[in-house]
C-alpha cells in the first residue's frame, strides 16, 4: 500500500454515515448510584500498539447492570482488514490469517458496537488505548465521533486501594490480588469478562468510600491524577 493510499481519506458509504448519525449520543456522567448506572465493559485486540497505524482485530464486550454482569448482553466481533499483515502480535491475540480473512466488515461490526454501548459509559484496562484505537476506527469507518466517557479500570484499582503496592500493575497482576481468573487472556472478550468482575469488586469499594455515582468517582479519579502530576512534578 503506497502513502498516498494510506493517506487519502477513506470513502464512507452513505448508507453507513446515515446509520452512524443515527446512534445514540453519548449520555452526560450520572448523579445516580453506581448500581443502577448501565456500563460497558470493553477489549479490543489490535494488530500492534502504534495508535495511528495499527488496526482494531477483535472487539469484546460486557455489560454490567443492576450491580452485577449481565451475561444475555454480550458482544464479540472479528474483523475483516483487509490490508493486515501478520506481525508478532499473533503471538499474543492467536488471531492468524484464516480468522481475519473470515471476519465481519468493519464497519458493520463498528456500527454493532455502537448500538450495543448505546449511552453508556465504557470501563476498559488501560483504556485510553482502546479509547484512541477505537475512536480512529469510528471516524476511518463511519466518519463519526466518539464522545463517550471512558474510565479505566487500571486507574480505579490503585486509587481505591493506596495501600496495595505491584511490582506491575497489568491486569493480570490486579486480578490475581483479588482472587479473579481469565479464562483465556488476550482474547478480547475474555478479557473483557474478567475485566468486569474486577470493575465489580472496585465498584464495591468506592461505595465503601462514598463515592457512588458514576460523576463522583470521576471527580475522585480526576483529584488523584492531579495529586500524581504535583507529585512526579509535572
Amino acid at each position: 500500500m503506497s502513502l498516498f493510499t494510506w493517506l487519502r481519506p477513506r470513502q464512507i458509504n452513505e448508507h453507513i454515515r446515515q446509520r452512524a448519525a443515527q446512534l445514540a449520543p453519548a449520555a452526560t456522567l450520572s448523579e445516580d448510584s453506581l448500581r443502577s448506572q448501565r456500563w460497558v465493559v470493553l477489549d479490543l485486540e489490535t494488530s500492534g500498539l502504534n495508535t495511528q497505524r495499527d488496526q482494531v482485530l477483535s472487539i469484546g464486550a460486557v455489560v454490567i447492570e443492576d450491580g452485577a454482569i449481565d451475561f444475555s448482553q454480550q458482544f464479540e466481533r472479528t474483523l475483516y482488514q483487509r490490508d493486515h499483515k501478520l506481525t508478532s502480535s499473533v503471538l499474543i491475540h492467536g488471531l492468524g490469517p484464516s480468522a481475519i480473512a473470515a471476519g465481519c466488515d468493519p464497519a458493520e461490526a463498528l456500527l454493532d458496537l455502537m448500538t450495543f454501548i448505546g449511552n453508556s459509559p465504557v470501563l476498559a484496562f488501560h483504556a485510553p488505548f482502546d479509547q484512541r484505537m477505537l475512536s480512529r476506527a469510528l471516524k476511518d469507518h463511519l466518519g463519526y465521533r466518539l464522545q463517550h466517557p471512558f474510565f479505566d479500570v487500571a486507574e480505579l484499582a490503585p486509587l481505591l486501594n493506596p495501600q496495595i503496592t505491584l511490582r506491575e500493575a497489568g491486569l493480570d497482576d490486579w486480578t490475581a490480588c483479588f482472587g479473579l481468573e481469565a479464562i483465556e487472556r488476550h482474547n478480547a472478550s475474555a478479557d473483557a469478562m474478567v475485566t468486569a468482575e474486577l470493575a465489580l469488586i472496585l465498584f464495591s469499594q468506592a461505595r465503601r468510600q462514598h463515592l457512588d455515582s458514576p460523576a463522583q468517582l470521576d471527580q475522585h479519579l480526576q483529584r488523584w491524577r492531579r495529586r500524581k502530576q504535583q507529585n512526579h512534578g509535572f
